[in-house]
């Protein structure tokens, strides 16, 4: 397995376009490292004080799912999505495969 760095991650979460949003293993995919999908939540749940910002509410797990939710307090993961037009329903993206970025296909 491939190592890859926290700022690794947070370079790729900053190409996230705004209304779109991915998942932690595809940007472990995309670093070479599919095991690591853990490893991008971790760096999701470090990334509060990064210069530039990492938009850490883009990404949520494979399902859809705000699974991350909890380390924004409160509903703050959901208001940071509901301002760029994504809906959510019970914790989870709605036309979550339309919305989805891969940075597999998006950066090749």
């Amino acid at each position: 397995m491939e190592s890859f760095s926290f700022e690794h991650v947070y370079q790729v979460v900053r190409l996230v376009p705004y209304g779109r949003v991915t998942t932690y293993g595809a940007i472990a995919r995309y670093l070479g490292s599919a095991q690591s999908a853990r490893m991008v939540g971790w760096a999701m749940n470090a990334c509060r004080q990064s210069a530039p910002p990492v938009p850490a509410h883009r990404v949520v797990n494979r399902h859809g799912l705000l699974t991350g939710k909890q380390h924004f307090g409160g509903d703050r993961m959901q208001q940071l999505l509901e301002a760029e037009d994504i809906q959510i329903e019970n914790n989870q993206v709605i036309d979550f495969d339309r919305l989805f970025w891969d940075p597999n296909i998006e950066l090749g």
